[in-house]
């Protein structure tokens, strides 16, 4: 059954409704696995294609503190959300001088911590160095770096990230596999080649480099479809999950939210999911119990990536 709307209604213009007039599709938070905190969008190195624009002058999002991140693990246990993983994201996490604490008091509950990181000079610092195999030794099993390998090959991770960074990530690779440092990867799909394909040459590579990291399974090598606004993709509608045989509950916002600290805020924000960080209308509240209302499928990255795509930025 169509609404009645305005017949010039444009496509991700409207959140209960498509371009064509059918009920838009919403996502319920159905079951809460991951809990993200943006550190803020600084970064050591700008990429050609970086979704949230980090660079080593952004600072939209600026540096979130331990006890911002202690203040959310407290509401977690009064809102009694059954989060196994405290994840944190950037920017680069390790330019943040509070990384280490906040992987600490988050480990210290109980969670699992996963840190995404380009494992370069940030990471590679002394004292991160020297906090990072404190917490590996304090909590066995519970740390996972993921790195940003955007390709197996130097020649198109370096097109991404600039000349030489293919070999400053290894290095740092290198540290974490002689450390014993759980790691995983995230790759990306820009270069035409098939997820088999892509999967054995990442394969060569961990072979090559001795790192213990299964390329065949893609929650541990995660290859990320591109987000371009640009692109025409569809709406998601009610319909479609029934279409696709698809059910909300795999869509990343059901079972995740991000905590970000905008520049000149008072309080940090919780978001409906990790990839639309400046779009307003995806700004859920301060609190987790505001972040627990359904999310409207309004934006093509819903579509492209997380619906069609099927990716997903949690372990």
């Amino acid at each position: 059954m169509k609404d009645n709307v305005d017949a010039k209604l444009g496509k991700f213009e409207h959140p209960g409704i498509t371009a064509k007039g059918d009920k838009r599709a919403r996502v319920a938070l159905s079951d809460p696995q991951t809990l993200w905190f943006n550190t803020g969008t600084l970064c050591n190195i700008t990429c050609a294609n970086c979704y949230i624009e980090s660079s080593p002058e952004n600072d939209r999002l600026v540096y979130i503190t331990a006890d911002e991140v202690t203040n959310y693990l407290d509401q977690l246990d009064e809102r009694k959300w059954q989060v196994r993983e405290i994840a944190f994201t950037g920017g680069e996490p390790f330019m943040n001088p509070q990384m280490i604490d906040m992987a600490r008091v988050s480990l210290e509950r109980g969670y699992e911590v996963l840190i995404l990181t380009n494992a370069m000079l940030p990471m590679m610092r002394r004292r991160v160095k020297d906090g990072l195999e404190a917490l590996n030794a304090n909590f066995p099993g519970k740390l996972t770096l993921r790195i940003s390998v955007d390709h197996h090959s130097a020649e198109f991770h370096d097109e991404e990230r600039g000349k030489g960074t293919f070999e400053k990530t290894l290095t740092g690779m290198r540290w974490l596999r002689d450390a014993g440092i759980s790691m995983a990867v995230a790759g990306r799909t820009m270069w035409n080649e098939t997820d088999a394909a892509s999967r054995a040459g990442y394969a060569a590579l961990f072979a090559q480099e001795r790192f213990d990291i299964d390329a065949m399974n893609p929650g541990v090598t995660v290859l990320f479809p591109e987000m371009d606004e640009t692109v025409d993709v569809p709406e998601i509608t009610t319909d479609c999950w029934g279409i696709l045989d698809k059910s909300p509950n795999s869509v990343m916002c059901a079972s995740s939210r991000m905590v970000v600290k905008r520049k000149g805020a008072e309080k940090p924000a919780v978001l409906a999911c990790t990839l639309l960080p400046y779009d307003p209308q995806f700004e859920m509240g301060q609190t987790l119990k505001d972040a627990e209302r359904a999310v409207p499928l309004n934006h093509p990255h819903c579509a492209k990536f997380c619906v069609l795509g099927g990716a997903s930025c949690s372990a």
